[in-house]
């Protein structure tokens, strides 16, 4: 583990980290007054989901933004059985899925508030750089401030 944290500054990369409890979030970002990120994902099926996390929520752009304004989300929808989930990550996934994710969309990404607001929400992969995908949330951040 120390050796990816000192690879992703060695490489720029601000370490990130991605929960899985969006209360926990909604309670950091009411603290905080930072906006939530919320990522729902098939890891191990889903190409487009796949691509999002490697070229725009992995990149040094949004890593760094990430690590100092936003809260992040994952809720993962694995199908490998290798990659499956604890029973109460699942049940949280389902539940935060019900609430937002009705349609089972992947990628489903949502900006949201503290209170669980949703501001902006991406279909799909955005077709857009990552620098194109912070400047967005960005334009919502410094609305609200």
């Amino acid at each position: 583990m120390k050796f990816i944290f000192i690879t992703l500054i060695a490489l720029g990369l601000q370490p990130v980290t991605w929960l899985g409890n969006f209360k926990t979030a909604t309670e950091e970002a009411a603290k905080t007054h930072k906006l939530i990120v919320v990522n729902f994902s098939g890891s191990d099926w889903c190409g487009p989901c796949i691509r999002l996390r490697k070229e725009i929520l992995e990149s040094e752009n949004f890593t760094n933004y990430a690590a100092a304004n936003l809260i992040l989300v994952r809720a993962d929808f694995p199908r490998q059985k290798k990659n499956q989930l604890g029973k109460e990550q699942v049940k949280l996934n389902e539940a935060l899925a019900d609430r937002y994710n009705a349609d089972g969309k992947f990628p489903y990404t949502l900006l949201v508030d503290e209170n669980g607001k949703v501001l902006k929400s991406w279909d799909g992969y955005p077709d857009e750089s990552p620098e194109q995908f912070v400047n967005e949330i960005k334009a919502y951040a410094n609305n609200g401030r």
